[in-house]
C-alpha cells in the first residue's frame, strides 16, 4: 500500500490579513472583521480577528460586544466577502499546482495529497514551495501541516500557527506516521475530530481529559462509547484515520440570515428583510448552477430561543419563485405560532447531490 503524504494549508487570519494588505495604515494594529460593534452594542459576532486582536482573548464567533469590551481601540471592519473570494480563487490556483488531488473546505484552507512525491522531505519543499509563491503573490501568509493523513495533518498545521506571544514555528511542520501517535497523546480529547463540545464535556466527567486517557480503552468499550464511530475513534486516538482527500468538494447547503439590531415583531421589517435574504440564497443557488431539494428557515427569539423548519420538495428544483414561496410558507409558521419578539432569521437550502435532467 501506498504511503500517505497529506498537507494540510491554513491561511492565518485570512480576512483580518486582506484587510491588513488592503490598509496598510492599520499594520501593527488589532484588526477584528466582523458586524459593527456600535459602541459595544453591536449584535451579531467577530468573523475573523488578526493575532494583535488575539492576544486581548477576541476570537472568531466571539460576541462583537465582548469583543469591543475586551478592545474597544481595535479597528473594526465590515467582512468583504467579494475580495475574500477572489483572494481565495488566487490562491486555489497556486495550490492546485502543487497536486491534481485537493480538498478546498472553506475560502482559506484545503487538504493536498502529495503521496506521489513519496518522502516527507520532499513534501516539505512543496509545502514551503506554495507558501513562497502564495506571500509573494498575495502578500499573505499561511501555515502548513504534513502527515500522514488529514487528521494529523491538520493538528501538525495547528502547531505551525503563530503564537500570540509573536513568535512561531518555521510555518510548516511535520509528522510523520512513526510518530504520529506519541504527537497527540497530550493534546486535549476535543481536538480528535467526533469529538465535539458536549461530548468532550460528558467525557471529561469521567476524567477522560487527554487522548492518552482515551488509549486506555479497549476498541470494544470505544464501540460502546461511541456507537458505530467507535472502531474508527478507536483508531484516531492513535493517530489513524483513513478519511481521503476529496477532489472536488461537493456543496451541500447554502444559506444566509441577518441579526437585527433590536428584536422586532415590525411585520413590515421581518417580510421585507425575509424576502431579500431568499432572493439572496436563490441568486446564489442559480450563479452556482445548482439545483435544491429542501429549503429551511430559522429563527432565533428573544432569550436566544431558536427554532428551524423544513419542507423536502418532491423534486430538485433552482427556482427562485419556488425557494421564496417554500421559505415563506415556513417564516409565516414562526409568526402565527411564536409571539416572541425575533433577534435573527435565516434561510438554507440543502443542494441536491444529482441535478435533474
Amino acid at each position: 500500500m501506498e504511503k500517505r503524504i497529506i498537507i494540510h494549508l491554513d491561511m492565518d487570519a485570512f480576512f483580518a490579513a486582506i484587510e491588513e494588505r488592503e490598509n496598510p495604515q492599520f499594520r501593527g494594529k488589532p484588526i477584528v472583521v466582523g458586524a459593527e460593534p456600535k459602541g459595544g452594542k453591536g449584535r451579531g459576532v467577530v468573523s475573523t480577528a488578526n493575532y494583535e486582536a488575539r492576544k486581548f482573548g477576541i476570537h472568531s464567533a466571539l460576541p462583537i460586544s465582548k469583543a469591543y469590551a475586551l478592545c474597544p481601540d481595535a479597528v473594526y471592519l465590515p467582512p468583504n466577502f467579494e475580495l475574500y473570494s477572489k483572494v481565495s480563487s488566487n490562491i486555489m490556483k497556486i495550490i492546485n499546482e502543487a497536486s491534481a488531488l485537493v480538498e478546498q473546505v472553506s475560502l482559506d484552507e484545503v487538504y493536498i495529497d502529495v503521496s506521489f512525491l513519496k518522502s516527507y522531505e520532499e513534501a516539505k519543499r512543496a509545502a514551503e514551495q506554495m507558501r513562497k509563491s502564495i506571500r509573494d503573490q498575495e502578500q499573505l501568509p499561511c501555515s502548513c501541516g504534513i502527515g500522514p493523513n488529514k487528521m494529523i495533518a491538520k493538528m501538525a498545521c495547528e502547531a505551525a500557527k503563530p503564537r500570540l506571544d509573536g513568535g512561531r514555528a518555521d510555518g510548516v511542520k511535520t509528522v510523520p506516521e512513526n510518530e504520529a501517535e506519541a504527537f497527540i497523546e497530550n493534546l486535549d480529547i476535543q481536538k480528535i475530530p467526533g469529538i465535539g463540545i458536549k461530548t468532550a464535556q460528558i467525557l471529561r466527567l469521567s476524567d477522560f481529559k487527554k487522548v492518552v486517557d482515551l488509549k486506555k480503552l479497549s476498541e470494544h468499550d470505544m464501540e460502546d462509547l461511541f456507537g458505530a464511530r467507535g472502531k474508527a475513534m478507536y483508531g484516531r486516538v492513535r493517530g489513524r484515520d483513513e478519511d481521503p482527500v476529496l477532489a472536488e468538494h461537493e456543496v451541500k447547503s447554502i444559506g444566509k440570515e441577518i441579526t437585527f439590531e433590536q428584536d422586532t415583531r415590525d411585520p413590515e421589517l421581518l417580510i421585507r428583510s425575509f424576502e431579500h435574504l431568499a432572493k439572496q440564497v436563490a441568486q446564489e443557488v442559480r450563479e452556482q448552477g445548482l439545483h435544491f431539494k429542501t429549503v429551511g428557515v430559522v429563527c432565533r427569539f428573544t432569550g436566544f430561543e431558536t427554532h428551524t423548519k423544513a419542507k423536502t420538495l418532491s423534486q430538485p428544483s433552482r427556482e427562485g419563485a419556488v425557494l421564496r414561496a417554500e421559505a415563506m410558507k415556513l417564516f409565516l409558521k414562526f409568526l402565527l405560532e411564536k409571539q416572541k419578539p425575533i433577534r435573527l432569521i435565516g434561510v438554507r437550502v440543502q443542494i441536491a447531490p444529482l441535478s435533474p435532467v
